[in-house]
């Protein structure tokens, strides 16, 4: 997603928002979903904000395709227009952190609950680290606009009225006036749990453009327990993984549009999209199956000897793994993998889910550091996860994946 642009501070900015606002509104779905009885005012303010970052979100992008028609001339009046959205994307983020934090002090069911307390104090958290990277655009964006030095001709602002794009808080005393009828419908996330004999062996079949589905856990929720907790499994899995296969569908389908029309103006775009959902699509398939509730111990057969071929010892990779997980800087990845030219396994690590990765590999053992992976029970820690994580290393799938790349032999180079 976040690209280093030279001079193109406006295309940096509205990924950063377009990407923070889908966060954000996938936050207010997660905080509904595991407060089941959640005071009815709140429900109705939660809902309100999902359409509005909804919105900000669309407006980040169409301003993002427009600027893209032309990257090394963007006109004057966008840039203005991307630096209203920003004013204003931050102080939504500012009042939803406001509010957040009153839920916080005044709803029973919140106060009922240490694990959806957590959960919120790591919501403000993210809008917060949000705030400080939209600080830190302001001033470039600003000193663009100057040396632009044009008047804005558009004749109104890129939001007609703003006031729409902010939520209020309810008073308090509409906080406790009825009762919560929407929990008898709400049922625990768990329930959606099943097991499944998962097996890269199934039938194949192709997956036509946009036709993307989540993938089903090979486990319980509580399975991984009590190294990966419960109540992570089921938002990682259900919100995050699902909003990458959301993604990942819109970018096909625009591209095939584009194909089918023959016009490729926003093809920059669509394949930026593809790469980040696409590739977080891939590695969470991946993930989830890399780890199972009879994990941990160390590898055997053909991978273990190759580990001790091309790490020295089991030991010393795992300390190399682990070391670079703990210092993939922001959300990303650590990847044991296959490289089918030099024949020899290479631990990689990603930002986001794609920069920085390399390609002509296969990846054999992934480990996501996003921390939304680990924040619920370890908080920053993220050491404590990675260490945790070991315990659930499903080792005979990661064997098997190695027995099967390990057949592609390339050219050396």
């Amino acid at each position: 997603m976040l690209f280093v642009y030279r001079n193109y501070m406006p295309l940096r900015v509205l990924e950063e928002i377009q990407f923070w606002k889908t966060q954000e509104k996938e936050h207010t779905v997660v905080i509904r979903e595991i407060t089941p009885l959640l005071e009815p005012a709140y429900v109705q303010l939660l809902q309100a904000w999902e359409p509005v970052f909804a919105r900000t979100e669309t407006m980040a992008e169409k301003l993002l395709l427009k600027a893209l028609e032309d990257p090394e001339a963007i006109p004057p009046d966008l840039v203005k227009a991307t630096e209203e959205l920003l004013k204003v994307s931050a102080v939504q983020s500012r009042k939803f952190v406001s509010q957040l934090t009153a839920l916080l002090e005044r709803s029973p069911a919140v106060a009922a609950s240490p694990f959806v307390r957590t959960v919120i104090r790591h919501i403000i958290r993210e809008s917060d680290y949000f705030l400080c990277v939209l600080e830190s655009l302001l001033e470039p964006l600003s000193v663009q606009k100057e040396e632009g030095h044009h008047p804005d001709h558009s004749g109104q602002s890129v939001m007609e009225n703003e006031q729409d794009l902010i939520v209020t808080i309810p008073q308090h005393e509409e906080l406790h006036s009825k009762k919560n009828s929407s929990s008898a419908s709400v049922k625990h996330l768990a329930e959606k749990a099943h097991l499944h004999d998962w097996s890269d062996t199934r039938g194949a079949s192709t997956v036509p453009p946009g036709g993307h589905t989540l993938p089903p856990l090979p486990y319980g929720y509580d399975a991984l327990e009590p190294h990966i907790d419960q109540a992570t499994m089921q938002i990682h899995h259900d919100i995050h993984h699902q909003s990458y296969v959301d993604g990942l569908n819109k970018a096909e389908n625009e591209l095939k549009d584009a194909r089918e029309k023959n016009d490729f103006e926003l093809v920059k775009h669509w394949e930026r999209e593809l790469a980040f959902n696409g590739a977080g699509h891939y590695l969470h398939t991946l993930y989830w199956n890399v780890m199972s509730p009879r994990g941990g111990g160390e590898p055997t057969g053909s991978l273990a000897r190759q580990i001790r071929r091309d790490f020295g010892s089991y030991d010393a990779f795992k300390n190399h793994f682990s070391a670079a997980a703990e210092k993939v800087e922001g959300g990303g990845w650590a990847i044991l993998v296959w490289s089918p030219r030099s024949r020899r396994l290479e631990i990689l690590t990603a930002e986001k889910h794609q920069n920085l990765s390399q390609w002509d590999v296969v990846p054999v053992l992934p480990l996501d550091v996003w921390e939304h992976a680990y924040y619920l029970k370890h908080q920053n820690k993220r050491p404590e996860y990675i260490q945790a994580w070991w315990n659930v290393v499903n080792w005979p799938y990661a064997s098997g994946r190695f027995s099967e790349a390990r057949k592609l032999v390339w050219e050396p180079f």
